[in-house]
């Protein structure tokens, strides 16, 4: 792990100080950032800050891809069918359940019943002050109009979006600690790419309609092309070229090491803007994180636990049940951020819950990790071990 992946947490920690100093001391500078959107019909549609940012975040995950590599997965349809369900077929819906509970019920109290968030106006609606939108109302505020919805609504969300996001980056990371098998790894961050093109729209917009949150079709499709497909064209042509010009060996050993820092630099610079804007709602009341951050821990751990046990009963070998579980627990954050922003705007309760995605994340895919490696003896044992290593 490189100096920024190995302390990220730490680094968050960092911006997220920063971003609400930046807040206090210069409130102007996040709302100016805000501003320099690209406008649909007078509707701030793609963010250009977040935009340039997670275009940064993405390409550097986009460009190891290597294609080539997805036809040779359909050898090993267990661990590729199972990933696929859990991350698709399970994980999304489990999010929706575990966050509406404690959210909208558990926690209720705390966060405040009669508590509101004002969000941006769904894209092509042609709503007006006064009319009704799923749970929320259109409403004016200094002059702008916005959808005021009730917060922990806001705050659901934001854990939907990262609900439908699987992890195409750290994931990597946390595959090679674990000592799984790197290629169905890197083989899932292929499929899991190019299938969020086409079911994050679509899982995303159900979801967030269930839950009585605007749905905005528009936005959502172009989120989609402008923060996934837009980097991964990229990726995928500018390996091509540099390979051809340069070689296979100079592209992974010196090409790949500068782009090492760039994903979570590009991160850290988002953080910094959403938490200037978010820093009074937290100075006001700091429990808010621990209220996002206990469903998003509890659907981590279970969605890694039916993982790692669904693989062991299939008789996956453990090479192949540990990326598997990890690439179902931990998320997408940078596309959940990103969306939620574009969406909701970056002052937003499914903004900052998005952003607590990030603070849980490292730590507690990192104490999964070493669950793996002390369990590892659970799949040594499985009567199809061995021939699940000779079909990968």
């Amino acid at each position: 792990m490189s100096l920024f992946e190995r302390y990220l947490t730490l680094w968050v920690a960092l911006c997220i100080g920063a971003g609400i100093l930046l807040g206090k001391v210069a409130p102007g500078i996040a709302e100016s950032l805000d501003a320099m959107a690209i406008t649909v019909n007078g509707a701030p549609v793609v963010s250009i800050p977040i935009a340039l940012c997670l275009f940064f975040m993405m390409y550097p995950i986009m460009v190891k891809i290597d294609f080539h590599e997805v036809v040779k997965a359909g050898k090993a349809w267990r661990p590729v069918g199972l990933t696929l369900f859990i991350n698709w077929g399970i994980k999304p819906f489990t999010m929706y359940a575990i966050s509406s509970f404690f959210l909208g019920t558990l926690f209720l109290a705390f966060i405040g019943p009669d508590a509101v968030d004002h969000v941006k106006l769904p894209l092509g609606e042609g709503l007006e002050v006064g009319d009704r939108y799923g749970a929320g109302q259109v409403v004016r505020v200094e002059g702008a109009m916005l959808l005021e919805v009730p917060l922990w609504r806001s705050y659901l969300a934001g854990c939907i979006l990262l609900g439908i996001a699987p992890c195409t980056a750290m994931v990597l990371v946390w595959g090679y600690l674990s000592r799984g098998n790197d290629g169905h790894t890197l083989v899932m961050v292929a499929i899991n790419s190019l299938t969020m093109l086409v079911l994050f729209g679509v899982l995303g917009g159900f979801l967030l309609g269930v839950g009585q949150l605007p749905v905005p079709w528009e936005a959502l499709l172009l989120s989609i092309g402008a923060y996934v497909a837009l980097p991964l064209v990229a990726g995928f042509l500018s390996r091509k070229w540099i390979i051809a010009a340069k070689g296979e060996v100079w592209f992974r050993e010196r090409f790949l090491h500068y782009l090492t820092p760039v994903t979570i630099t590009a991160l850290l610079v988002t953080l910094v803007v959403l938490f200037s804007l978010k820093g009074e709602t937290i100075s006001q009341n700091p429990l808010t994180i621990l209220w996002i951050a206990i469903p998003l821990t509890v659907q981590t751990i279970v969605i890694f636990a039916l993982g790692y046990a669904a693989a062991r009963f299939l008789g996956l070998s453990y090479e192949n049940a540990a990326p598997t579980a990890m690439i179902g627990a931990s998320n997408h954050f940078e596309v959940a951020i990103a969306t939620a922003a574009m969406l909701y705007g970056l002052s937003s309760g499914a903004a900052l819950a998005t952003v607590v995605g990030v603070l849980i994340e490292v730590p507690l895919m990192l104490a999964l990790v070493r669950f793996c490696l002390r369990t590892q003896g659970w799949f040594q044992n499985s009567p199809a071990t061995s021939n699940t290593r000779s079909q990968t």
